[in-house]
């Protein structure tokens, strides 16, 4: 491949009409189509094109990518980050060639494996056997090729016992297995990986973030959108961060993460009570949080001072077997402390229709920094109410070790007491 990089992307720009249904098909759907039909036919407009407006500058249009430029070598693993909406999903699918630019260009060297939303490039009516072959084919593998393969891409998706079942009967979670594990077993040259990998279970990503690391440790080039940070820290080194179609930062994969999270990832002002974005039966409404030993600002606790959160709730009737549990999550999304009364053995009773739990730190352990509460309260076991991001704290120093230390910013998130001694075999003195 010599010096060229892996994705050149001059200028590119993608429009869309507002209001219409633009279809597409990825070259996958089209061959597949074409074993069950000798006819296609064919649109005056070609699949993933927006059309041609009456005007550029037209409020019937918008545009969901705009003067992106960008270039990734063989063998980076780039993150993509940006809110919803950013045109994130826009830009892969234009770079795995689903749909075409409305201006500039990309070129690509190598083969390209994508997955973009679940069940893409499967056709539903071919099972899970023929879908592999199929999708070998595509990325130019010869049938020798795609069988040495077979038997590790169904390992993975842990599907055996449906791989000769029409891909129409597969769950969400099992076309997704199967979409990965074919994406990522085939020997592309590169892959391409949306937020698709959230419809899965914890230990399914695990194996996927996994099997993404090894495929660029191996030299292969991997492109990864995700709303995950910590995911995106982990298995790329280059990031880029993208908003209402534009680039507004490109470079080392911290640096565009703590630039993102500073400026596109606050959270809205809205009221405890007035939150509607909970889960859980509802016997239990949490309605606010006070925090009592923060500094002037109710929002930032010094590390190692006494602190009380103070969550207020309201009842349906009174409940017996209550648990309250909050937890702390880091800038990128990453748990990394839970203070839950069951683990401590201190279930309450019995609760009245309204009142107010209370958790406190004799000295507040978490290391300076920003990090986000997020509050679960359950009635026998069950969720009541759990609400995700319900306050955002933030952390200065302090001396919660008596020494006037602190470990240096990126070592570790909590500060935990300890002691340490010495004990020594009789013998010479050191020299």
């Amino acid at each position: 491949m010599g010096n060229d990089p892996a994705i050149r992307v001059r200028d590119l720009g993608k429009r869309y009409r507002i209001g219409q249904i633009a279809p597409y098909k990825t070259l996958r759907d089209a061959i597949a189509h074409a074993v069950f039909s000798r006819f296609r036919r064919t649109g005056s407009n070609p699949a993933g094109r927006a059309g041609a407006p009456s005007s550029p500058g037209s409020k019937d249009y918008i545009w969901a990518l705009r003067n992106v430029s960008f270039e990734v070598q063989h063998g980076d693993a780039v993150g993509v980050i940006g809110p919803n909406g950013a045109g994130k999903s826009t830009l892969l699918k234009v770079l795995s060639r689903i749909t075409e630019p409305t201006e500039g260009w990309a070129q690509i060297r190598g083969r390209v494996s994508s997955l973009l939303e679940v069940g893409t490039g499967f056709h539903h009516e071919l099972t899970g056997r023929e879908n592999i072959f199929l999708n070998g084919a595509i990325l130019g593998m010869t049938r020798a090729e795609i069988e040495r393969k077979f038997e590790d891409i169904v390992k993975f998706a842990e599907i055996e016992k449906f791989i000769d079942t029409p891909v129409k009967w597969y769950s969400d979670g099992m076309r997704v297995r199967l979409g990965f594990a074919v994406a990522a077993h085939l020997e592309p040259e590169i892959l391409i990986v949306d937020e698709v990998l959230a419809v899965g279970d914890a230990a399914f990503q695990r194996k996927c973030l996994g099997k993404m690391e090894g495929v660029a440790s191996e030299g292969r080039t991997v492109i990864f959108v995700s709303h995950n940070m910590a995911a995106i820290q982990n298995l790329c080194t280059v990031a880029y961060g993208l908003d209402h179609g534009r680039i507004f930062a490109t470079g080392n994969v911290n640096d565009v993460i703590t630039q993102y999270l500073e400026n596109y990832d606050r959270l809205p002002i809205v009221p405890l009570g007035d939150r509607t974005d909970r889960r859980g039966t509802g016997k239990v409404r949490l309605t606010g949080v006070s925090i009592s030993g923060a500094m002037s600002s109710s929002d930032t606790i010094v590390c190692g001072s006494p602190v009380t959160f103070g969550i207020a709730y309201e009842a349906a009737q009174r409940f017996r077997e209550v648990d309250m549990s909050v937890f702390f999550y880091d800038q990128y999304g990453t748990c990394v402390l839970v203070a839950a009364s069951d683990i401590l053995g201190k279930t309450f009773a019995e609760i009245k229709e309204r009142g107010k739990f209370f958790c406190r730190f004799d000295k507040f352990p978490m290391l300076p920094g920003t990090y986000r509460l997020a509050l679960d309260c359950s009635v026998k076991g069950v969720a009541a109410d759990f609400i995700k991001d319900a306050v955002t704290i933030h952390v200065v120093e302090g001396d919660y070790y008596g020494s006037g230390k602190l470990p240096p910013k990126g070592w570790g998130h909590v500060a935990a007491s300890h002691d340490w001694d010495l004990e020594t075999d009789s013998g010479p003195p050191a020299a």
